[in-house]
């Protein structure tokens, strides 16, 4: 037998011996003594605190700035695609990379490592510049689930504090729709807190997957100008509709909830045109743009309707459907999801790559799934999409840049050395008392 080799001042090591032939793979140099080994994980680990937090830093920098938005749904979707982060650890991310800038003593203690990012999630969710600096004494002194606890607790209280106001709330809740004047629906509502906090954690959710444009942007009457808060809402309540009708309340396709009208002239041998197209909303026609009728019209059931030269209706067609159910299923089952690059939405309309009304056939290889974010983007966003050679679909950015299938490899970046950092106060042992904490610090806070 051979003696093992001795790693220390070895920087590599060959893999002959694990079957990978000419690779040589990186060794860290390990330290004779124990203690020092210790040490050098207790560096190593605060200097991946303070470059999780400098990642953080640049995210809410980036997502600021919008860079994210060139056909993604949001920031933490680049995050998922660009990264690979799980898409729900890079919603968190997001959200933490935002609240920092309102704690700074969190965020100090996070840039020199003294604060993990796990604490710093759980912090973010109660946090407020009233109370971090009681907050960040409790995350230095405990662990990482002592923290969670803690936060659980104090989220619990605050709850409870609200219940009392709960009542006077319940005898005032109301909802109201009608057509306004120019064909909007408004809507108006006041709901108990509890249906509230349904309505609005799941509008908050479907915000998340919705177009945003940068504030900046000076075109007007565009897509591109949906940028406030309101807009946005507005979309994720029409989203939130969509994705119940497509589930308990109506299990159809968009082809089932959407019915293209075409007013066609009897004197005339005028063909089915969608941008000619209305939506039927409250016994009334509503006219929309040429391209959100093709929108519609990729996906609809379509009637005809023949008029007299009095304005009479001659005749009404039977409702037929642009996409046959059986072609829908094979679709649903090549694509599964949207097939836009990095989108995951299982809840997507057919799209015609060449529209029907331009003599795009409905056949399986002129199709693609494509959730309704994306499939806006397409016609009135101005990016386009085309079959590949072999099927797949490639999609171009309205500047003409190619949106690519998959991300760039990542660089290796190196972490800068990380000095050995003053020793913060520790946890002793001691189990926590979580109701003698939140009595004591809910209280001041």
């Amino acid at each position: 037998m051979h003696a093992a080799p001795s790693l220390e001042g070895s920087r590599h090591v060959s893999a002959e011996t694990s079957g990978l032939d000419s690779v040589t793979l990186p060794v860290a140099v390990v330290p004779h003594d124990t203690h020092a080994i210790g040490e050098t994980i207790a560096s190593l680990a605060a200097g991946l605190h303070a470059a999780t937090y400098q990642l953080l830093v640049l995210l809410r920098e980036f997502d600021a700035r919008s860079g994210w938005n060139n056909g993604f749904l949001s920031c933490a979707h680049w995050l998922h695609w660009r990264t690979g982060f799980d898409l729900g650890a890079s919603r968190e991310k997001v959200r933490v990379a935002r609240a920092l800038p309102t704690l700074p003593r969190i965020a100090w203690a996070m840039e020199r490592g003294q604060l993990s990012y796990a604490k710093v999630r759980a912090l973010t969710r109660v946090a407020t510049p009233e109370n971090e600096a009681a907050l960040l004494d409790v995350a230095l002194a405990g662990t990482a689930a002592q923290v969670e606890r803690l936060v659980r607790a104090w989220r619990r209280v605050d709850r409870a504090t609200d219940a009392r106001i709960d009542e006077s709330r319940h005898l005032n809740r109301s909802l109201s729709m009608w057509v306004d004047d120019d064909g909007m629906v408004v809507v108006r509502g006041r709901l108990t807190p509890d249906a509230g906090a349904v309505v609005m954690r799941a509008v908050e959710a479907a915000a998340d997957r919705l177009f945003r444009e940068s504030r900046d942007v000076p075109a007007a009457q565009t897509l591109a100008d949906e940028v406030t808060p309101g807009q946005r809402r507005a979309d994720a309540l029409a989203l939130v509709a969509e994705a119940a009708l497509s589930a308990d309340l109506d299990r159809g396709t968009a082809g089932d909830r959407y019915q293209v009208v075409v007013h066609v002239d009897a004197s005339s041998n005028a063909q089915i045109d969608p941008t000619s197209a209305v939506i039927e909303l409250d016994h009334d026609a509503q006219h929309v743009s040429a391209e959100t009728s093709r929108r519609l019209s990729c996906d609809a059931a379509i009637v005809r309707m023949t008029h007299g030269a009095d304005g009479a209706v001659l005749d009404v067609g039977r409702q037929t459907r642009t996409i046959p159910p059986a072609i829908r299923r094979a679709l649903a089952a090549r694509d599964r999801t949207c097939r836009f690059p990095g989108c995951t939405s299982r809840r997507c309309d057919a799209h015609h790559i060449e529209h029907w009304a331009d003599g795009g056939a409905t056949r399986l290889d002129n199709l693609v799934l494509l959730c309704r974010h994306h499939h806006r983007a397409v016609h009135e966003g101005g990016f386009r999409v085309a079959a590949g050679e072999d099927g797949t679909p490639t999609f171009w950015r309205p500047d003409r840049t190619r949106v690519p299938q998959t991300p760039p490899a990542l660089d290796t970046v190196a972490l800068a050395d990380v000095q050995p950092l003053p020793s913060p106060p520790t946890w002793d042992g001691t189990p926590l008392d979580v109701a003698w904490a939140i009595d004591v610090l809910w209280r001041d806070a």
